[in-house]
C-alpha cells in the first residue's frame, strides 16, 4: 500500500511544476514518482517527518537505508541512489515553488576564515589598492597556504624568512603551472612590502622573491578563426532547453566579447527590452556599462526565455542550471564545459580553448573590421592599453597596417 506524500498538493500539481520547467520527460516522471512513494514509506516506517527529511542529509539517510535493504548489484545500486536523490531534490524544489515552507536542501557553507594577521592586509588591498572581493579572497587563500606550510615546519611566527619562502615555492613549482607560481610570487611580494611599510619587518624582502619568467608571447594563440566560432554556434542543439541556453550564452560571449564571469552575472533585470540594451557588470572593477541588444542576441534570448529557461526559479540570474533546483551558473567552469562540448561536436580543435578564447576572437574580429584598438579596449573594459595589445597580438599582420601617432 502506498503511503501518502507530504503537503496538501496532489502529485499532479508537482508534475505540472516539473513540466513547466522543461526538466523532465514522461519516463523520468515515472521514475521520480516511484522514488517519492518509496521515500514516503521509509518515513512512515521510521516515524519520520517527511518535510523535515527533505534535505540533502535526509536523502543521504534514505540512501543508506535503501542500501541496507537486501543484496543488489553495485552498479545498479549506485544508479538507484542517484535517481532517488534527484527525485527527492526535485520534490522539495516543487513544493517550495508551490508555496510550501521548506528547509534548505543543503546546509549553508561557512565563509572561509583567514588568520587575523591577514585582516589588515585585506583592508589595505580593499581600501588602498582597490582590489575587488574575489581578488582579495584569492590572495588571502594563497597566503593561507604559505602560512599552513610554515606552521607544518614550526615556523609560524613573524618575521618570515626568505629561506622559508624559497622552500615553499619549490613545492609550488612541483604542483602548479608556471603562471600560477608567478601569481603566488606576486601575492607574496605584495604581502612582504606591506609588512615592511607597516613596520612589522625591518627589511623589504619583496625583490628577493624569485618568480618564474613568463614571456609575453609564449602562450599559444587564444583566438579562433571566426569561421570556427560560427561552426561552434551552428552545432549547438537548439531543439532542447539546455541547447537554447548554451546557444544564447555562447552567442553573447562571441558577439560582445564577454568573459565567463560577466555572462554568468547577467540577470533578467539587466535586459531593457524597450530600449534594446543589456547591462553588464565587470566582476573585477565593478564598473557597469550598457551594450546594444543586437537582433540575433535578442532572438536567441527570447527563444531561451520562452522555451528553455525554467518557469520557476529561485534566482533572477539569466542563465541557470538545467537540473532542479535550477540555481544560477556559479562559476566559469560550467561555461568552459559548455564551450568544450560545442567545440567537440563542431570538430574544432585549438591549442587553447578556455572561455577567454571567445573574448580574444571577438577582439581580433573587431580589429579585422577596422575598429580602433582604443575602442576595443573600452568595450573589453581594459584600463591599460597593454592589456588590449595582449589580446590582439595574434592579429599582428593587421596591426602593422595601422598608423601610429608620431610626436612632432
Amino acid at each position: 500500500m502506498r503511503q501518502t506524500l507530504c503537503a496538501p498538493y496532489r502529485l499532479g500539481d508537482v508534475k505540472r511544476v516539473w513540466r513547466r520547467n522543461h526538466g523532465l520527460g514522461r519516463q523520468s516522471l515515472v521514475v521520480y514518482e516511484y522514488w517519492l512513494h518509496r521515500f514516503a514509506r521509509y518515513c512512515h516506517t521510521h516515524s519520520l517527518d517527511q518535510r523535515a527529511e527533505l534535505t540533502q542529509r535526509g536523502a543521504e539517510r534514505f540512501a543508506r537505508w535503501w542500501r541496507s535493504q537486501g543484496s543488489r548489484r553495485r552498479g545498479r545500486l549506485e544508479v538507484a541512489v542517484a535517481a532517488s536523490n534527484m527525485a527527492l531534490r526535485a520534490w522539495a524544489f516543487a513544493l517550495s515553488m508551490l508555496g510550501e515552507s521548506m528547509l534548505p536542501w543543503s546546509p549553508s557553507q561557512p565563509s572561509p576564515s583567514f588568520a587575523p594577521r591577514f585582516q589588515s592586509f585585506a583592508d589595505y588591498l580593499r581600501d588602498v589598492r582597490g582590489n575587488p572581493p574575489q581578488t582579495i579572497h584569492k590572495k588571502l587563500t594563497q597566503l593561507t597556504a604559505l602560512d599552513r606550510y610554515r606552521r607544518s615546519r614550526s615556523c609560524a611566527c613573524l618575521p618570515i624568512r626568505l629561506s622559508e619562502i624559497d622552500a615553499y615555492l619549490v613545492t609550488c613549482r612541483r604542483r602548479f603551472a608556471r603562471r600560477t607560481v608567478a601569481d603566488i610570487c606576486s601575492t607574496i611580494r605584495s604581502f612582504l612590502r606591506f609588512l615592511h611599510v607597516t613596520g612589522v619587518m625591518d627589511f623589504d624582502l619583496a625583490a628577493s622573491v624569485m618568480a618564474p619568467t613568463i614571456r609575453a608571447a609564449e602562450r599559444p594563440h587564444r583566438a579562433l578563426p571566426w569561421v570556427d566560432v560560427q561552426r561552434i554556434l551552428h552545432m549547438v542543439d537548439r531543439t532542447t532547453p539546455k541547447g537554447r541556453r548554451d546557444y544564447a550564452l555562447l552567442l553573447m560571449m562571441s558577439v560582445y566579447g564577454l568573459g565567463a564571469g560577466e555572462v554568468i552575472r547577467v540577470s533578467l533585470d539587466d535586459i531593457d527590452w524597450r530600449a534594446s540594451t543589456i547591462r553588464i557588470k565587470r566582476p573585477k572593477t565593478g564598473a557597469v556599462f550598457q551594450l546594444p541588444l543586437l537582433p540575433p542576441v535578442a532572438r536567441a534570448l527570447v527563444d531561451y526565455l520562452k522555451r528553455g529557461r525554467p518557469a520557476y526559479t529561485p534566482t533572477r540570474h539569466l542563465f541557470v542550471t538545467m537540473r532542479m533546483p535550477f540555481k544560477r551558473l556559479a562559476c566559469s567552469t560550467t561555461v568552459r564545459h559548455v564551450l568544450h562540448s560545442a567545440a567537440r561536436r563542431a570538430d574544432v580543435k585549438a591549442p587553447f580553448l578556455g572561455t577567454h578564447a571567445l573574448r580574444h576572437t571577438h577582439a581580433c574580429r573587431q580589429l579585422e573590421l577596422g575598429v580602433a584598438p582604443k575602442i576595443i579596449g573600452d568595450i573589453l573594459g581594459h584600463r591599460d592599453p597593454e592589456s588590449t595589445s595582449a589580446y590582439l597580438r595574434v592579429a599582428s599582420d593587421r596591426l602593422r597596417e595601422l598608423s601610429l601617432p608620431v610626436p612632432i
